[in-house]
């Protein structure tokens, strides 16, 4: 059993282990090997902290926690790009699950605390980008209501552009 809360900067290094963890297993076979085995926790961690400690951050980070510590964890706030709409649109900047987990229900939590706190701040809408290949993620976000909106946006690891997809939900 998880419990969701907000993230606390003694939680970084689990978050950073989750974050890692979690690229090397869910992009393998998308991402080059070469990117993925060039992440380390340590230098996760590092960019984490300073990030973490700013003051004025938007962004809101949770963590859903169980009895070995924090096994998952979603990062949201205002939608970075352009979103079409008058209404104010939030965005769900990375969610993570410990690999060993995945299928047990915390993605889903942490994603439903998420929507909440997005609802609550006045956001109407939630987006998010997924890579095109990552057929795992794509359902688990279509299970949770979100649909491709057209927009697409590339990225490049390792002189290999892969291709990203908008979705997004109302909240």
């Amino acid at each position: 059993m998880v419990h969701v809360r907000e993230m606390e900067g003694a939680d970084i290094e689990a978050v950073s282990t989750i974050r890692v963890r979690g690229w090397q297993a869910a992009y393998a076979g998308i991402v080059p090997r070469t990117y993925l085995d060039a992440m380390t926790v340590e230098d996760d961690a590092g960019r984490r902290r300073q990030w973490f400690s700013q003051p004025h951050r938007e962004s809101r980070d949770l963590v859903a926690v169980g009895d070995r510590g924090p096994v998952g964890w979603v990062c949201f706030g205002p939608c970075r790009g352009r979103a079409p709409g008058a209404r104010p649109v939030g965005e769900v900047y990375a969610l993570y699950v410990s690999p060993d987990l995945i299928g047990r229900g915390i993605g889903r939590r942490l994603l439903g605390e998420a929507h909440t706190r997005m609802r609550d701040r006045g956001f109407a809408t939630s987006a998010l980008w997924v890579l095109r290949d990552n057929q795992r993620a794509r359902r688990f976000y279509e299970r949770a209501g979100y649909l491709a909106d057209g927009s697409t946006q590339d990225d490049v690891y390792d002189e290999i552009t892969l291709s990203e997809l908008r979705y997004r939900r109302a909240l």
